[in-house]
């Protein structure tokens, strides 16, 4: 799968000297046709700054930009007519309709009047704005202006799609139609980079991810391989000793056999050492994805029952590294 986005050892500095801020220090990702990928990172990790710098709209202070096989530092005008970006805040529209201002931006873009009225009524209805396509913007709400925005960004698409925080403003039942809207366009083709907050909404939508910490990739991949190399949660209820010794309750039984266990000279190297119970019997542990097998059989032949095995959540993944440079 060719490139759409290619982005290498990418540094952007504002200022000079040691008080220069270094708002991307080495971002590198590459984004292929047809993918959503979603961009991760705290307020002020580089996110803003590095999509500015694809749109030509600031100048790297080194690395390179490639954009469906155009270096983008070069040609920042056709890197723009190449990008379509849907930014945080809404673009006023104050004196129009959505229709007509979906249909304006169209037209803007270099589409043909016919084409890109029909193409704006199709967003409309796919969008489900049609009982406000014709009223006038100071009178919708948010939510219908986050998605006339969408729309305004969508109805002549270039080859790369840019949505930052998109759904932001949006109810439960416009965030699925949301969610249709970009599935549909990385089905044409389209390449999606996504910025948002909302993890749900970028494990349910995205195929592969980015995180940016202090302006730096430290992380890229997709979605089941960062899950893969991450641990897994496994839960399970423990079977109680039916005759404990006086002193001892129900599950005092598990740390003294987990004890021997680890003692033992035959002792399996890929065992992983399971904590206490809680008083209902009840253990989470995380383990490595290598030693889930022989854990849920440690756990089998201890009885265990209700065993659960979740893979990685994506806030896991995220917060990883935040939480090692909290510590």
């Amino acid at each position: 799968m060719a490139d759409v986005l290619a982005i290498e050892d990418l540094h952007k500095h504002f200022g000079s000297g040691p008080h220069a801020v270094r708002a991307n220090a080495g971002v590198t990702m590459r984004v292929g046709a047809g993918e959503v990928v979603g961009l991760l990172g705290h307020n002020g990790a580089g996110k803003t700054t590095l999509v500015n710098q694809v749109v030509g709209l600031l100048c790297p202070t080194s690395g390179s930009i490639r954009l469906d096989g155009v270096d983008a530092v070069a040609n920042p005008a056709l890197a723009r007519r190449l990008t379509n970006v849907q930014a945080q805040a809404n673009v006023p529209i104050t004196g129009r309709t959505p229709l007509t201002a979906i249909d304006l931006v169209g037209r803007i873009r270099g589409g043909r009047p016919r084409q890109t009225r029909r193409r704006a009524e199709e967003l409309i209805d796919a969008l489900d704005l049609g009982e406000w396509a014709r009223t006038p913007a100071q009178k919708i709400s948010g939510g219908v202006a986050r998605l006339t925005a969408f729309a305004m960004c969508a109805v002549v698409p270039g080859r790369l799609v840019i949505l930052d925080e998109p759904t932001s403003g949006l109810d439960p039942l416009q965030a699925e139609v949301f969610v249709d809207a970009v599935r549909d366009a990385a089905g044409q083709g389209r390449t999606v980079l996504m910025s948002s907050h909302i993890m749900a909404e970028v494990d349910r939508l995205c195929d592969s991810v980015t995180i940016i910490k202090d302006g730096r990739t430290v992380e890229s991949g997709r979605l089941e391989e960062l899950r893969h190399l991450r641990a897994s949660r496994i839960t399970c209820v423990l079977p109680p000793e039916q005759s404990p010794p006086p002193g001892r309750h129900r599950w005092s039984w598990w740390p003294h056999r987990e004890r021997d266990l680890q003692r033992s000279p035959s002792k399996d190297p890929t065992r992983v050492a399971l904590p206490q119970p809680d008083a209902d019997g009840r253990l989470s542990v995380s383990v490595p994805t290598d030693r889930v097998p022989a854990t849920l059989q440690q756990l089998l032949a201890a009885g265990a029952q209700e065993i659960t095995c979740t893979p990685a959540s994506l806030d896991e993944v995220f917060l990883q590294h935040y939480e090692a440079a909290a510590r």
